[in-house]
């Protein structure tokens, strides 16, 4: 059947061959990849279609079995999230690796639940995972955070506004995490380009990673949490309120691990934590903020 629409022998095929078989636009099919309705892999970012597994999909004309999600945290770095996920005994592993990648970890199934703060038209969070067309996934709301400037002892005196860091010595986070989005976002409003920093080398993987780097001298700023700002005794200049999610497979959402961090976070002890680390509002934590149809 393949062979007959002209499409290749290999093991692996392309989005636009599997457009060609099933005689739709490409969209479609990275749609249908999104929702879980067609076999795929990602690999190395990019989407690939098993040949011997579509054609069975063909065949049969039903989507694949959902496969169980691996007891996996991804996305980006919250310390408080970070903490509590260790505190509770959940028995989550952790990869934060920025909002961005992490809602591609998540819609490739690779992890069960994903913590994101990616700024939007309209907000936080909403607009980029509703266009990912995902099915059977829940947002519920972890945190509101204060976002800002980290900025060194050094330097509180000549950097009080996002426009007093030009010629400064920045730290940026790695491309697709929420802080670099609002860094981005923060630039273009400003009229400023990265060409009006210092940059200096390397990139701050976390908030932790950034908040080090300016306490070590490497920086005279960087872009963080208040949070952060205050483990290290730096000056923060806040910049915004924003939003911290966690988006959530339904079926992960009632497995024992991710309702012991949701049963924790409403905790004493978890609000204490966040008390004491300064720049959290936890007024809407395990709210809904958003359902998939």
């Amino acid at each position: 059947m393949l062979q007959e629409q002209g499409a290749s022998s290999a093991s692996y095929l392309t989005t636009k061959e599997v457009a060609d078989i099933l005689r739709v636009k490409e969209r479609k099919v990275y749609d249908l990849a999104a929702a879980g309705e067609i076999p795929h892999r990602r690999i190395t970012g990019k989407l690939l279609f098993p040949r011997g597994e579509l054609l069975d999909w063909i065949e049969t004309g039903s989507a694949p079995a959902a496969a169980e999600r691996p007891v996996v945290l991804t996305g980006s770095h919250d310390p408080l999230l970070d903490w509590a996920v260790r505190e509770c005994g959940s028995g989550l592993a952790t990869l934060f690796n920025g909002s961005r990648d992490g809602l591609d970890c998540f819609a490739d199934g690779r992890a069960a639940l994903a913590g994101l703060h990616i700024p939007d038209s309209t907000g936080w969070n909403v607009e980029p995972i509703a266009a990912r067309g995902l099915k059977n996934v829940v947002l519920i709301a972890w945190a509101s955070r204060a976002r800002g400037l980290i900025v060194s002892q050094n330097a509180t005196a000549s950097i009080t506004d996002f426009a007093h860091l030009k010629g400064k010595r920045v730290v940026l986070r790695q491309p697709g995490a929420g802080g670099a989005t609002f860094f981005e976002d923060m630039l273009k409003r400003e009229g400023m380009s990265a060409t009006d920093l210092e940059l200096v080398s390397g990139l701050a993987h976390t908030e932790y990673d950034a908040a080090v780097a300016v306490a070590a001298g490497q920086a005279d700023a960087a872009t963080g949490i208040e949070a952060m700002a205050r483990q290290f005794n730096l000056g923060f200049v806040p910049l915004a309120e924003e939003r911290f999610d966690l988006l959530i497979d339904r079926h992960a959402y009632f497995t024992e691990p991710v309702q012991k961090l949701l049963s924790f976070a409403q905790s004493t002890a978890c609000r204490e934590k966040a008390a004491s680390m300064g720049g959290y509002d936890l007024s809407q934590m395990g709210t809904v903020r958003w359902l998939s149809e």
